[in-house]
């Protein structure tokens, strides 16, 4: 089992800073923009938090995967690039995190899921935590039936992976019951 440290952060914090520079995201008012390596820092610090009472993962898979899961699917950087810079299983695990955009959305999220389950355990960690960071709280612009959708696609997460990790897979529960507060009346 790999152990994190902070040169395996630094690492993947530079390359998914770079990769991720300039994007932002909606923040929770109209007009505010919110950095996307925000989101990013969120997802690796819901990992460290498990991780603190797990032994048993691999902490540097799950700690590089959290800060590149979304290099595949939202810039430029392809799988082979992140073979060669931090080897074949966070590669292969930041790919199945990424959704395959040639099938048809509705296929997209049990395809993902699909395939975080042939990977460790380590990867349905960081879907949990990318999951539960992005129900901190819905983008100013979402309606109610986006932000309903969201958290039932939150339960299909947590049914599927919640054996991954049993405190992330509570505090998944947890941000599941608490997001219809965000309900506009």
């Amino acid at each position: 089992m790999g152990r994190w440290n902070p040169d395996i952060y630094e690492k993947a914090w530079v390359f998914a800073s770079r990769q991720h520079n300039g994007q932002s995201y909606g923040g929770r008012v109209a007009g505010e923009r919110v950095e996307y390596i925000n989101h990013i820092g969120s997802v690796a610090m819901e990992i460290i938090w498990a991780l603190q009472d797990n032994e048993l993962a691999d902490s540097a898979l799950a700690v590089q995967c959290a800060l590149l899961h979304d290099t595949i699917e939202d810039t430029g950087a392809s799988h082979a690039l992140i073979q060669a810079e931090f080897g074949q299983a966070v590669a292969d695990g930041v790919l199945a995190l990424s959704k395959n955009t040639s099938l048809d959305k509705v296929q997209q999220m049990p395809d993902s899921l699909a395939r975080i389950r042939q990977q460790p355990a380590e990867i349905a960690m960081v879907k949990m935590a990318d999951r539960i960071t992005n129900l901190y709280h819905p983008p100013h612009y979402w309606d109610n039936q986006k932000i309903l959708s969201y958290r039932d696609e939150a339960l299909v997460i947590h049914a599927a992976l919640h054996e991954a990790n049993a405190a992330l897979a509570q505090r998944l529960m947890q941000k599941i019951e608490a997001y219809p507060q965000f309900l506009r009346s």
